[in-house]
C-alpha cells in the first residue's frame, strides 16, 4: 500500500503538492508513482526560473522500466529546485515525499489549488487505476 500524506494535494499524474505558509508551493512524485517507476535513475528538473503552466511537462524521471514525465500542478514561477537528485535520483524512491520533491513553484494562481485532489480522492483515484 502506498503513503498519501493528508496534507498534501494530488494531481491526476501523479504529483504531489504541499503549501507553505509562503505561498511557495513544493512538488514531487507521490510514493504510487515511484512504486509504479521502480528504481529511478535519473530525474531531469525544470530550469530555476523558468515560468510554467499548470499541467505542462516540466521534468522527467528514468527508472530502469520506464521514462516518464512529470507535469507541473500548478501555474507559477520555478524558485528552487532539488539539485541533490542530479546523484541521488535514488532519493525519489527511498524519500519520496520529503527529501526526493523534485522543485518549488510561486503559485500564481492559487484557485488551482481547488482542482487538485485531497489524500482520500487521491487514494481512490490510485485504486481505480
Amino acid at each position: 500500500m502506498s503513503k498519501i500524506i493528508d496534507d498534501f494535494k494530488y494531481a491526476g499524474s501523479h504529483e504531489w503538492v504541499s503549501v507553505d505558509d509562503d505561498g511557495i508551493a513544493t512538488v514531487g512524485i507521490s510514493d504510487h508513482a515511484q512504486e509504479a517507476l521502480g528504481d529511478v535513475v535519473f530525474v531531469e528538473l525544470p530550469e530555476l526560473g523558468a515560468n510554467v503552466n499548470a499541467k505542462e511537462e516540466v521534468a522527467v524521471v528514468e527508472s530502469v522500466k520506464a521514462a516518464s514525465d512529470v507535469y507541473s500542478p500548478l501555474t507559477g514561477e520555478v524558485t528552487e529546485i532539488n539539485d541533490v537528485l542530479a546523484d541521488a535520483p535514488e532519493i525519489v524512491n527511498s524519500s519520496p515525499y520529503d527529501n526526493g520533491w523534485f522543485f518549488k513553484i510561486a503559485i500564481s494562481d492559487e484557485t488551482e489549488l481547488d482542482e487538485l485532489m485531497d489524500a482520500d480522492s487521491y487514494k481512490d483515484h490510485c485504486d481505480d487505476e
